[in-house]
Parts: C-alpha cells; sequence; structure tokens
C-alpha cells in the first residue's frame, strides 16, 4: 500500500510539469509534457504505477532543502561510511530568464548525484510505467544510456553507469568516493520520427547550472515583498510560478490527482485544472509574492479561456484545462488503489459543468484588480465581460452548488449571493474602460437588491452569524469573505459576531478552521482547510485585531513542511497533511494574510508611535 506521507514530498517544476520527490529520493510523481498529462511515475497513487530511487544502500539520515530562492531540490544522505548529495530538477529551457521562464523547456528531470565525503553505496531504482501504470514499457539498453517505449511516451533515460534489467526495470548500485560525481536525465518526447536525445555528463551539470540560475533570475526580478513571514511569502510565491503552465498562464490548484481529503474516503478529486473561483484572490498573491506581469498573463488566460461562453445563454464554466479545454469529464481508474487505499483514483474533474454563480464575481474582481491591462484586450473580450456582470445580475436569485462544488441539491449559498454582488460593483467601477456606461443604472440597482438580500437572508440570528446559506443555521468559512471582498465594514458587530462564531465553533481543537460542517452528500468526516484558517486571519486583521490575526496565521503557517510546502487539509484528528500537495489556494491564502496583517500594523505604526511620544 502506498502511504509516504504527503508531507515527505518536494516539488520540482519547469513551469510546465511537475514532480514530487520524497524525502527518502524517490520520485513518486511525474507528468510529462504537461501538468495534466498521464504520470510516467505514479507510486504515490499505487505501488506499480512507477517510481525512480537513489538513495544510499546503507542505513542512513537524510536532510533536504532548496537551493536559494528555486525550485532545484538538494537531498544529503549521510550514512557510516559517508555522505552524498542529490540534487533534483526539472530542466528549464536553455537561457530562460526572468519572464521567460518556463519557455523552450526540454521535458527533462535531471538528477545530479555527488560524493562529498567518504565512500557510499547507492541503490539506483528506475522503473517508468506510463499512462497511471497502465504501461510496462520496454527498456532497450544501449551505449549510452536506455531507451524506454511504450505506449505514446518515448523517453531517453541517459546514465553513466551500467544497469540490470529485471522485472520491467533497471537496478545499478553504484560505489561514490570522495569527489566522485553521476548525472542522470530522463528525457521525454512524444512518439515521433526523431527520438529524444541522450545526454552527456557535461550537459547534464551544465543544464543543472542553467535551471539555478533561471529560478535566482526570476526571483530576484519579481520577489520585493518585506514584511513579516517574508521567507515564507517568498516561497510561496516561487510555488505559485512552479504551478503556472508557462504556454497560457494557467496557474493549477495543485500539480496531483486524488490525494484524498480523508483517508480512505472517496474525497479524491483532479486538482490539475485551473478555477474561475480562484482568480482574484490568485491575482492577489501574485501581485505581492511574485509580478504583476504573472498576474496580467493569468487574467488574459481566464478571460480568453472563458469568452463565448454566455453568448447563447449558457452559465460561465467554474474550471478549464491549462490549454484552455473546457471539456473536463472525469473518470475513474480502476487499476489504481489510490494513497493510502483511498480509492477512486479520478481524472478529469465532475464539476466543471456545475453551475456555480459566485464565478461571475471572482472574475470581475480580477478584472479590477488590473484595471491597466484591460485596455490591451480586444473589444469582444471587454464586452464579454460586461457581459458577465449582466448575467450576474440576472441569475442571482437562482440556486447553485456553490464555492464548495457541493455534490448534491442545489441552494441559495450566501456566498454565490456575495459574489454576483461583486460582479456587478465592480463592473459599475469599470463600466468605462469596459465601454458599458449605459449599463450603469441596470447594475446599481442590483447591487442595492442584492446587497438587501444578503443583508435580510444571509444573517441568521440564531446562530448569530453570517450562515452558508438562505435559512440554514450552518456555520461555512466563506462568510469571511464578506468583509475580504468589501461588502461590509470589517468592524461591523454582525460581522465580528461571524468571526467570533467561526472562531469558536468551526473549528477544531488546534483552532485550525473547517470549510463547514453540514451535510455535503459525501461520506466520511474532512480536515480543516489551511486556506479558511488563512482567511480567518485576513477577516481579524482587517478589523484591526492585529494580535489575534497574527496567532491565527501562526497556526495555519506551522502546518507548512520544512521545504514551505502547504497541503490543502490538515487531519482532524492527527497533524497529517490531506488533499493534493501542493496546494495553491493555501499558499494564496498564506500571502494575502500576511500582507492583510502587514498592511494593519503599518495602519497602526504611527498611532503607536505617537502613544509612545515618538516624533
Amino acid at each position: 500500500m502506498t502511504s509516504e506521507p504527503i508531507a515527505n514530498y518536494g516539488v520540482l517544476s519547469d513551469c510546465r510539469s511537475a514532480a514530487l520527490v520524497s524525502a527518502s529520493g524517490s520520485v513518486d510523481w511525474l507528468c510529462f509534457p504537461r501538468f495534466d498529462s498521464p504520470s510516467v511515475f505514479g507510486r504515490i497513487l499505487g505501488d506499480d504505477a512507477g517510481y525512480w530511487s537513489i538513495r544510499p544502500a546503507a542505513p542512513h539520515s537524510s536532510t533536504r532543502r532548496y537551493l536559494g530562492p528555486t525550485m532545484v531540490l538538494e537531498t544529503v544522505h549521510t550514512t557510516a561510511a559517508g555522505t552524498v548529495t542529490v540534487t533534483d530538477a526539472l530542466v528549464l529551457g536553455e537561457g530562460s530568464r526572468g519572464h521567460e521562464l518556463g519557455a523552450g523547456a526540454p521535458g527533462t528531470l535531471l538528477r545530479h548525484v555527488a560524493c562529498t565525503d567518504g565512500e557510499v553505496e547507492m541503490e539506483v531504482t528506475f522503473a517508468p510505467r506510463p499512462e497511471y501504470g497502465l504501461v510496462r514499457p520496454l527498456l532497450e539498453d544501449t551505449a549510452t544510456g536506455i531507451f524506454v517505449h511504450g505506449g505514446a511516451d518515448v523517453m531517453a533515460f541517459s546514465t553513466p553507469v551500467p544497469f540490470d534489467f529485471e522485472g520491467g526495470q533497471a537496478q545499478a548500485k553504484p560505489v561514490l568516493r570522495t569527489g566522485d560525481v553521476l548525472g542522470f536525465a530522463l528525457h521525454h518526447r512524444n512518439a515521433g520520427p526523431v527520438p529524444p536525445p541522450f545526454w552527456s555528463q557535461e550537459e547534464i551539470a551544465r543544464r543543472l547550472e542553467d535551471t539555478l540560475e533561471g529560478w535566482d533570475s526570476w526571483s530576484q526580478l519579481h520577489q520585493s515583498y518585506d514584511g513579516p513571514w517574508q521567507d515564507l511569502v517568498a516561497s510561496s510565491g516561487r510555488i505559485l510560478q512552479a504551478l503556472t503552465f508557462y504556454p497560457t498562464g494557467a496557474i493549477v490548484a495543485a500539480p496531483t490527482t486524488s490525494l484524498p481529503e480523508v483517508v480512505g474516503g472517496t474525497r479524491n478529486w483532479d486538482y490539475r485544472y485551473t478555477w474561475i473561483r480562484d482568480a482574484s484572490m490568485t491575482l492577489q498573491a501574485l501581485w505581492v509574492a511574485a509580478c504583476p506581469d504573472e498576474a496580467g498573463k493569468f487574467f488574459q488566460f481566464l478571460a480568453s479561456a472563458a469568452a463565448g461562453r454566455l453568448s447563447n445563454g449558457d452559465d460561465l464554466q467554474i474550471m478549464y484545462g491549462i490549454g484552455g479545454e473546457r471539456d473536463l469529464s472525469e473518470r475513474e481508474l480502476a487499476h489504481l488503489p489510490g494513497w493510502c487505499d483511498s480509492a477512486p483514483v479520478r481524472v478529469g474533474n465532475g464539476a466543471w459543468d456545475q453551475r456555480q454563480l459566485d464565478v461571475y464575481g471572482e472574475l470581475l474582481d480580477a478584472a479590477a484588480a488590473l484595471p491597466e491591462y484591460l485596455n490591451d484586450l480586444e473589444p469582444g473580450t471587454r464586452h464579454f465581460l460586461a457581459d458577465a456582470a449582466d448575467a450576474a445580475a440576472s441569475r442571482w436569485q437562482s440556486t447553485d452548488q456553490g464555492i464548495w462544488e457541493v455534490r448534491g441539491a442545489p441552494r441559495h449559498y450566501l456566498h454565490s449571493k456575495l459574489m454576483c454582488w461583486v460582479a456587478v460593483d465592480r463592473a459599475i467601477s469599470l463600466a468605462g474602460i469596459l465601454n458599458a456606461e449605459e449599463r450603469v443604472p441596470y447594475w446599481i440597482q442590483t447591487r442595492a437588491q442584492l446587497a438587501g438580500s444578503i443583508l435580510l437572508n444571509g444573517w441568521n440570528e440564531t446562530a448569530h452569524a453570517y450562515t452558508q446559506a438562505y435559512g440554514s443555521e450552518d456555520l461555512d468559512a466563506s462568510a469571511l469573505m464578506l468583509s475580504i471582498v468589501g461588502f461590509v465594514a470589517a468592524d461591523d458587530p454582525k460581522m465580528l459576531a461571524t468571526i467570533d462564531a467561526i472562531e469558536d465553533r468551526l473549528t477544531d481543537s488546534r483552532g485550525l478552521v473547517y470549510r463547514y460542517q453540514a451535510d455535503d452528500g459525501l461520506t466520511g468526516k474532512e480536515g480543516t482547510f489551511l486556506l479558511c484558517t488563512f482567511w480567518l486571519a485576513h477577516a481579524l486583521a482587517l478589523a484591526g485585531q492585529n494580535r489575534r490575526a497574527r496567532t491565527v496565521f501562526e497556526r495555519a503557517a506551522g502546518f507548512a513542511t520544512d521545504l514551505g510546502l502547504l497541503a490543502e487539509e490538515v487531519a482532524p484528528d492527527s497533524s497529517e497533511l490531506l488533499g493534493n500537495f501542493p496546494q495553491a489556494f493555501s499558499h494564496i491564502g498564506l500571502v494575502n494574510a500576511a500582507w492583510a496583517i502587514r498592511t494593519a500594523e503599518d495602519k497602526d505604526a504611527p498611532a503607536a508611535a505617537r502613544d509612545e511620544g515618538t516624533p
């Protein structure tokens, strides 16, 4: 059974695809050539789905880190006889720097092994299994490496040492002494007339250095946040860049599929897509921790992918493939048992055609965050954004599935009404840019109707809080967005009561926040959501309760791994990380909450200085 803790993995990226590498040195997840391609290594979802392990043969201890401000992973293994360093990277395009990070990436996983002290026997096991483990490929030994033929994939495995072959895998046990270096590279190319190349040891070393320089150049150009938790914010910015698909600017919610929200349960989803739901929060996080140019490219992708969707009276689609694909039909991979026997393993996402009215607000809020980029949009796209506001204005009284994609009966979810309000509110401010001044009176009227409905029906006196849905007493963390998006003042008495209710009654014993605890039609109890805990910190900061905000923030941030990676959830009965990993939404929440706390503390600083008599 595959049970390596999710927190034990580090992520590699070439801004096109991703790999997960365990602390013990095994690549247990790799999709080529895109994030959403079938896996080549998939052992995280099943023991027979392929892996590539490099580790000492003898008992050893290990430490790891990212090398400087990069996504290149270094793991140091120490045995009684010596020390060896393994450096792992998905190779960037040669010379790719700054904004061009991800351009020309060759689809190559590189692993560099160096003995820095003593003598160490290594165990190298190479067991590719393309198409999520369905293909047991032919391994063809050559003078310069191993050709891998299987299904639609052809790969070249560059190796300086000979391998033995048995059972569809290759194994080697090289002995390294102080100063010895071995470079391995797996180069992918879809089947075609030109085979993928083998790389020399010199080429492997050179491309590793070039990849380090590429990531460093991006960080130096983009990361200028100066404030509390600077290292965590910077790390989160790099992770968001690592989850970006360079050709389009799309950002995947996570680079994995079917890592469960409940161990042994069925809440297992494919997150290798882009959600409009995440848009405005993503843009704010990119602005803080990365660069407005990346934010602009992401918005251009969303606007282009969604354009035309409303022309036939259709709802705005809630998510898209990273190339802009719309059909994300879900299927199950019955041959995979899933992580910790958490089946089914799913590819695609059945929520793609759900009705979620909140997406109109997220799209318009994203546009409002980047007004300078709207002037470069085609007139048709600007017209589409105005139509999206009209759609929110005409459909807000309908039921939907809500932000959490509940697979039950549609309801009047508070958050959906709120984001329809955001859609028309932002459209009013953007009317000139959208060439839609004539629509403003209608939007103003609708905004007032929405506000009245939310204030009247969203508040529940019995719960003494804004609740999940109209007529419901159930709490929902998304109610924290009421102040975050500016619908109500952060210190409004009912908003403060909602914050208190969520902190008191929608948290576990550690103070981590659940999304909700109402019945959602699925079996099993999910973990607490790190994003929602960061939302609580964000709302507290806006309300001027800075000490409480810091406490809540640090509570959530404490679940970052040694590499600074955040999962989606934390198990309710342990500290085990759950859900697809690393989770973009959690890192987005961290960045935005850190910024809110910094802003609140900066605002309070002059008053504190005056109180202390500082000139």
